[in-house]
């Protein structure tokens, strides 16, 4: 392996090889072979691509119309690169859930031509790892035609199912370059309500879910006094770093992957980087197995944390969307919502501010907003939380769910709420008097 670096090529020949009408699939998160999305952007004389992809990171610089007539992005979760594309007919989406999408490789529904990846460089047995972001990259790898990679010498090399054998790579070439870095946001008052409460419905021995965002960092950040809790997510960042050092996080007691933190993907800083780099405690592995329902469901006290977009007076939860309009994507939340639903003392935990728009407009509505995507449907909710507070929905009657959910909204919207239930299903709630 003494001479790989003889093969080596630029990122505008690798994508070179690059067939009009191909099927593409492209690396993402922390793990977007940017070089090569940046050659194949400028790239003239192809036509017709349909590029595949979960959230991207590092691409805000490209003119979204650069890929007009050349390619069609499909989001499979949509970022916010994404987004814009898929609102204005550039792109397109596909609902699916998490657990699902290496399928869609390997059994040919998605027929890839081409995977994009970006790895960590070869050892001396020949395998370079797919770093911080095996998800659905492994199945791509492995049914993919034709695979080509940036070779990152800064990628981590990362345990579990992540390697990938250097003589499968078609054609690459060679940087020297930081990953993109996502910090933890600043916490506000909302946020750290919302975390407080959460935290305090996680008890010592917990197996925690917790992926990005305001909401787990605030949650996870109040987490330092537990004990004996365990891993099991499908992507994490700075703030289970800071909860590992912290001697909360042992993986004990954990009834499957013990002593390990499992993970299918990270995005955070160089913290985290740092972390999952050659660390043997950690172990990445496809999102068909982190979300695996039936493995999620071995997990004693599994604590499934997810965000939400809007929640209406029944507990039907959107996540996906913003009305019609294509927000981030099914993900991985039934799949956690459901395992940690069998889980034996197990909580799904699905978390929102009350309100959006600086306060002017309910997150807790009568009825979703037309066009809106229902991720987790009333029949899986269980735990809703706000900044007002918590409430299990599950097994409760619409009325009930009602009055408790009317609880959680803002004061400002409770008794319009109220009003229009009770217009509804013709009788009155007590909640918000």
């Amino acid at each position: 392996m003494n001479d790989w670096r003889r093969q080596a090529v630029s990122p505008d020949d690798v994508v070179g090889t690059i067939l009009s009408g191909s099927r593409v699939f492209l690396h993402g998160t922390s793990a977007t072979p940017i070089p090569l999305v940046e050659a194949l952007h400028r790239r003239s004389g192809v036509e017709g691509l349909q590029i595949y992809a979960l959230h991207l990171e590092g691409l805000e610089h490209l003119d979204p119309d650069g890929w007009d007539g050349k390619a069609l992005p499909i989001a499979l979760f949509a970022g916010a690169y994404q987004r814009g594309m898929i609102e204005r007919g550039q792109g397109d989406f596909v609902p699916v859930f998490l657990s699902d999408i290496p399928n869609l490789f390997r059994r040919r529904i998605i027929d890839l031509d081409v995977a994009l990846l970006q790895v960590s460089p070869p050892d001396r047995h020949g395998y370079c790892t797919l770093g911080t972001s095996v998800d659905a990259a492994v199945a791509a790898a492995s049914t993919a035609r034709v695979v080509l990679a940036e070779i990152n010498e800064r990628m981590p090399r990362t345990h579990g199912d992540t390697s990938i054998p250097f003589e499968r790579i078609d054609a690459f070439c060679i940087t020297d370059r930081p990953l993109p870095q996502r910090p933890p946001p600043p916490e506000t008052e909302v946020e750290a309500s919302i975390g407080a409460t959460i935290a305090g419905l996680i008890e010592d021995g917990s197996v925690v879910q917790a992926g990005i965002g305001a909401i787990p960092n605030a949650v996870l950040s109040r987490l330092h006094d537990k004990l004996e809790l365990g891993i099991h997510t499908e992507m994490f960042s700075d703030g289970i770093v800071d909860l590992y050092a912290s001697g909360a996080i042992t993986n004990r007691t954990k009834t499957i992957y013990p002593d390990r933190i499992v993970t299918s993907f990270v995005a955070g800083t160089d913290r985290t980087f740092d972390f999952v780099h050659d660390n043997p405690r950690v172990e990445f592995l496809p999102c068909d197995q982190t979300n695996d329902v039936r493995r999620l469901a071995k997990l004693e006290k599994l604590v499934a944390i997810n965000s939400a977009l809007a929640v209406d007076l029944t507990g039907q939860i959107c996540a996906d969307s913003i009305g019609h309009r294509i927000y981030s994507g099914i993900g991985g939340q039934m799949d956690f919502v459901q395992g940690a639903s069998i889980s034996r003392g197990g909580k799904p935990i699905l978390a929102l501010p009350s309100t959006a728009r600086g306060g002017t407009v309910s997150r807790i509505t009568t009825e979703l907003r037309g066009g809106s995507g229902v991720v987790t449907t009333r029949g899986h909710v269980h735990w809703v939380v706000t900044e007002y507070g918590a409430a299990n929905l599950h097994g409760k009657t619409l009325r009930q769910r009602a009055e408790a959910l009317i609880n959680l909204a803002h004061p400002d919207f409770r008794a319009e709420l109220g009003r229009e239930f009770a217009g509804l299903r013709h009788f009155a709630v007590t909640a918000g008097r």
